[in-house]
């Protein structure tokens, strides 16, 4: 038997027929809910289902939108007025720019527009978008009757989110703990963030994060790369694997079986994903969490549990019991 050698590792064969309008749990047309006529378009369909439209606007997709936009626009405009309002000098220098949070002597209260006013009023911003994002993501999951998967996935993002520019620079006392809004100075944030606290590598939470980050990496690849390998069986068409079991899922099956050592089966695949992608967001912001609020040098804490190895005295510091002891010994 020959398979059809059109199917390839980017995309299925593209089929453009009448939009599908989708319909609710009663099997009523969903259109009076939705905005925009739909149309197909080649090139996404290179990437997913080559439909565009219609779309759902609710209240809380314009709120969302809004404030995500006055963020984006604040944060902007600062940047461009940091070059002078040039153009040519806002795209050359971009990576650079950045907009700060307020000073440290600012502590928790609102300091004045230019010396971190607007970063507050911006976040101000941000937190409104984003929460009313999770807010819609979970509406509507209870009016499709579905679970809320998606919405505690997008919630431990969240949490990270709430975290760094929230919970730990209110624990901290002072909004100068916050990250910054921009490329460059987001990575030095977080370098200087690193070193400021005796290396993060040594947290455990932050270790805990970076396996579920490749965990939930390999998982993806592995889930897509299986599904794919058997699109020439049908494997894509989930609905008809399930009432027509067909050679697709039980060559994935054998294949997982006889590679990884246990079966994976539909239902279970996806269910290590989101287990996987959900921790590291959560791994990670208990990490940040407790960073500069319950352990201040995470080296220290990692050789005080026998987590991190203790050197000899020709490194420096062993001799004196602590790095402390050293610097005071070296000033």
């Amino acid at each position: 038997m020959k398979f059809p050698d059109y199917q390839n590792i980017f995309t299925q064969v593209q089929v453009q027929s009448k939009p599908e309008m989708g319909m609710d749990d009663q099997g009523n047309n969903m259109m009076e809910e939705r905005t925009g006529k739909p149309f197909f378009s080649t090139f996404v369909g290179l990437f997913g289902n080559a439909q565009i439209g219609p779309y759902y606007v609710g209240w809380t997709t314009l709120v969302a939108f809004a404030t995500g936009i006055a963020w984006f626009v604040i944060v902007g405009f600062n940047m461009l007025a940091q070059v002078g309002y040039s153009i040519p000098q806002f795209i050359r220098q971009l990576f650079w720019l950045a907009l700060e949070p307020p000073s440290p002597e600012y502590g928790l209260s609102m300091p004045p527009l230019d010396e971190g006013g607007w970063y507050i009023i911006a976040s101000f911003f941000l937190l409104v978008s984003v929460m009313t994002w999770l807010l819609r993501a979970y509406l509507l999951a209870q009016q499709h009757k579905m679970g809320k998967h998606i919405f505690w996935g997008y919630a431990a993002a969240v949490w990270l989110f709430l975290v760094l520019g929230l919970f730990r620079p209110v624990l901290m006392g002072s909004w100068s703990e916050a990250v910054p809004y921009g490329i460059f100075p987001h990575l030095d944030w977080t370098t200087a963030f690193s070193i400021r606290y005796g290396n993060l590598y040594y947290n455990p939470f932050h270790c805990l994060s970076i396996v579920f980050l490749y965990g939930s990496v390999l998982l993806f690849c592995m889930h897509g790369g299986t599904i794919l390998a058997v699109t020439r069986y049908g494997g894509d068409r989930e609905l008809e694997q399930i009432y027509d079991r067909g050679t697709a899922t039980e060559r994935a099956a054998l294949f997982w079986r006889w590679t990884m050592g246990f079966n994976a089966t539909m239902e279970g695949i996806h269910r290590w994903a989101w287990w996987f992608a959900v921790l590291t967001p959560i791994t990670g912001g208990i990490g940040i969490l407790l960073t500069g609020t319950v352990v201040d040098n995470w080296f220290i804490w990692a050789q005080e549990h026998n987590f991190a190895p203790m050197y000899d005295g020709s490194y420096g510091y062993a001799d004196y019991g602590s790095y402390e002891a050293f610097i005071g010994k070296e000033n």
